[in-house]
């Protein structure tokens, strides 16, 4: 098992030198804190968890509040927990992950015993409970999410605005002219899921601009009921040449409805989905999509709150509210509509 002392000896610098730039207890240059990680990296050097925390007031721990609710699509939470994870494991930060319901009990304790050096919530609602706790703590925090109040934290989420104009606008360049956009469950808007109210109001603005009729509705989260609904809105609007999908659920559904109907895409539908290319893998999904991005959103999330923590950012700057670009990926799925 690898010591501080062969750290040091790799890296070329003394014990006490490779000890002070893990730590941040003093000031080091930053090429001989790159050469201490890069050996902790190369001999695989883990140090005492008990040790460090007395003598750094560190635990190397992050905290993730993550929550598998039933109105929500499990498989597609997962994503964003794992580019949080990975990345944490990738700077030296182990994860703590707590999925109890009440968020804020799990945050406090978190936060009050000094567990972990910072935390990362997922799940956020326009109003979160959570964030007055999270202000307060000792502890920085950072968002996959856009809250209404962003300060105290650091914050990423996509932009779901521009990503419901982008969805009608490629439609609308092909020639659709009436389209159907489903989206997560009314409950989840109910619980503050700002993120299906961006993207459907953008979307439905954009198509009132350029006078393409949009059918917005809500779909289930779940197996069998979500196949059902799809059926029913191909049925109530069989002169929609397009179909919008941020509900991953539903898209996840979508290739046997259309089997079932002996539909496909394009030749009968246009289908455009919001979900990650992992995601569509997963699933085996042919469709074009906005490429929701949450391994980079957890990698953003982390990486700003690790700097944080290790003092690289000042208290006084202030803290990042950033936008991932939406970004259409191409499957083959659109094309003119049926008919023309």
């Amino acid at each position: 098992m690898a010591t501080i002392g062969d750290v040091a000896r790799v890296a070329g610098v003394s014990r006490s030198t490779a000890s002070y730039a893990l730590s941040g207890k003093r000031a080091i240059s930053e090429d001989v804190r790159r050469r201490v990680k890069d050996a902790v990296r190369e001999l695989g050097y883990t140090p005492n968890a008990g040790a460090r925390a007395l003598a750094t007031s560190q635990t190397m721990v992050i905290g993730l509040l993550a929550q598998f609710l039933e109105d929500e699509f499990a498989p597609a939470m997962l994503q964003y927990m794992l580019g949080v994870s990975n990345t944490a494991r990738e700077l030296g930060y182990d994860i703590l992950l707590s999925t109890e319901a009440d968020g804020r009990n799990a945050l406090r304790r978190m936060t009050d015993s000094r567990m972990v050096d910072g935390i990362v919530l997922l799940n956020v609602a326009e109003d979160d409970d959570r964030l007055p706790i999270l202000r307060d703590a000792p502890q920085p925090g950072a968002l996959v999410g856009l809250p209404a109040d962003c300060s105290g934290v650091e914050v990423f989420d996509l932009d779901f605005e521009e990503a419901g104009r982008t969805m009608v606008e490629h439609l609308h360049r092909l020639g659709h002219r009436e389209l159907v956009l489903v989206s997560q469950p009314e409950h989840v808007v109910e619980r503050g899921g700002a993120y299906v109210w961006r993207l459907q109001n953008a979307a439905l603005a954009e198509a009132r601009a350029r006078g393409i009729t949009l059918h917005a509705v809500f779909g289930p989260a779940q197996q069998p009921e979500v196949g059902r609904a799809l059926h029913g809105l191909l049925d109530a609007h069989p002169d929609a040449t397009g179909l919008l999908i941020n509900n991953e659920a539903a898209a996840a559904a979508l290739p046997t409805v259309l089997h079932e109907r002996r539909l496909t895409a394009p030749a009968d539908l246009s289908v455009v989905g919001r979900y990650s290319d992992e995601f569509a893998r997963t699933f085996s999904l042919p469709y074009s999509s906005i490429e929701s991005a949450p391994d980079r959103l957890g990698r953003m999330a982390v990486r700003e709150l690790v700097r944080r923590i290790e003092g690289q950012v000042g208290p006084d700057e202030p803290h990042v509210v950033r936008f991932v670009s939406p970004e259409l990926v191409d499957r083959g799925s659109t094309g003119a509509p049926r008919g023309d």
